[in-house]
């Protein structure tokens, strides 16, 4: 009995995202530290593994706008603070810059978005996207979605920048988009409304959370291999 009083407490301290954070480190790290992204921190990564990356994530980005709505609405009906609609609406905000960011990109590197093809993996994972957009689908859950891919591409881009790392100055601009201390802050800002919310959640939702977080870095684990030229 001391030990799970133990345990709730450390996980009431910490919070519950980082309570699974912790107990699955290994499978967050496979996605954090993915070769992909250890080869743009380390200099060797293989130009077309980044076009590659940049133009099968315009795709994604497309599809993760009206899932992003999706999360604002459920939030609009079942929140009970106004601040995490603003986090959120802040967050939808910043998609369009995004999205100009990516055209800009592909000029630089020559790649025409009209003639990309969706890869299998970016197809599985909008259609995980797409899934979640149905009212069916708890808050709880879509949040922890939504928070699991922002703060995925934080912690993964973060590396890139951090001290010691040899990432190409022509890179250094897009990790700096996602690694940033401000897209971190905002990351935190998800972390802790997903975490109110985990506190009030019943244990089917508690599980459906967890599933869910474990599926989204299984999804990003994916698109990172198609990076590389790996299905």
């Amino acid at each position: 009995m001391q030990v799970i009083a133990k345990a709730k407490a450390e996980e009431k301290k910490i919070g519950l995202t980082e309570t699974w954070l912790r107990k699955h480190r290994p499978i967050y790290d496979a996605a954090t530290r993915h070769p992909f992204i250890l080869s743009i921190r380390d200099g060797t990564v293989q130009s077309h593994s980044f076009k590659t990356w940049l133009a099968q994530d315009y795709l994604f980005v497309r599809a993760f706008v009206p899932f992003v709505a999706s999360v604002l609405i459920k939030a609009c009906k079942e929140s009970d603070d106004s601040d995490d609609v603003e986090v959120i609406l802040g967050g939808m905000a910043s998609l369009k810059d995004e999205i100009l960011w990516f055209k800009r990109e592909a000029n630089k590197w020559g790649i025409s978005f009209s003639d990309v093809v969706p890869q299998k993996a970016n197809i599985n994972y909008c259609r995980l996207l797409e899934s979640l957009m149905s009212p069916d689908v708890d808050y709880t859950v879509t949040l922890t979605a939504f928070w699991a891919i922002e703060v995925v591409y934080q912690e993964s881009f973060a590396h890139c920048i951090e001290e010691g790392s040899k990432t190409p100055p022509e890179l250094k601009e897009t990790c700096e988009r996602w690694g940033n201390e401000g897209f971190g802050q905002y990351c935190q800002s998800l972390q802790k409304i997903l975490n109110q919310r985990l506190q009030k959640a019943s244990d089917d939702e508690l599980k459906k959370a967890e599933v869910m977080l474990l599926s989204i870095i299984e999804h990003e684990v994916h698109f990172w291999n198609m990076s590389r030229g790996n299905v």
